[in-house]
């Protein structure tokens, strides 16, 4: 019998596919190609993408290293923040697989990260409504103050009797369009 040999530590990615690839192609089946994936590398692949490769593999992929990503997902423009910015605040509800569909020429992957760390959206009640204050909310809250304190200038004491006030913190309203 054959002695049980030490894993094979940290294996490439392109090393495991490969080996499925082989597998696949003597006709194992897939849970058989998991198993034996775990008795070679150890758990450093699910069977769902030891299923995956396989079918991959079916359908003719004979490369089995990572995809290029493209340029665009490391430079995001202006323009292109500009015009997600607007298809956003035309429609509040537009999801990023519409976004995509709209803006082709750029991954879903940028697409998202635009929206959420670039633009600092979140979807709340399937609307895209900013995370935190802006700089331009900022910019806004300081003029609404000054316009305050220059009524209070020219009309005294009576304009203070007119004002609600709250905490110290300013709230973004936002009422969901009805579905």
């Amino acid at each position: 019998m054959f002695e049980m040999a030490a894993l094979i530590q940290s294996p490439a990615r392109c090393e495991v596919r490969s080996f499925i690839q082989f597998l696949n192609a003597k006709g194992e089946r897939q849970a058989k190609i998991h198993k034996q994936i775990i008795a070679v590398y150890g758990n450093v692949m699910n069977q769902q993408n030891v299923i995956k490769w396989c079918r991959e593999s079916f359908e003719g992929r004979t490369n089995v290293h990572d995809k290029q990503k493209s340029i665009m997902s490391f430079f995001i423009s202006d323009d292109f923040l500009q015009e997600t910015e607007g298809q956003i605040r035309a429609n509040l509800r537009v999801t990023i697989r519409e976004l995509y569909h709209i803006i082709p020429e750029v991954s879903k992957t940028t697409i998202h990260e635009a929206v959420t760390e670039k633009l600092g959206h979140k979807k709340l009640c399937v609307c895209w409504v900013p995370k935190m204050l802006t700089d331009d909310h900022k910019i806004k809250q300081m003029g609404s103050t000054l316009k305050f304190l220059m009524h209070y200038v020219w009309e005294g004491d009576e304009f203070l009797d007119s004002i609600v006030t709250g905490g110290e913190t300013w709230d973004f309203h936002h009422t969901p369009e009805s579905k």
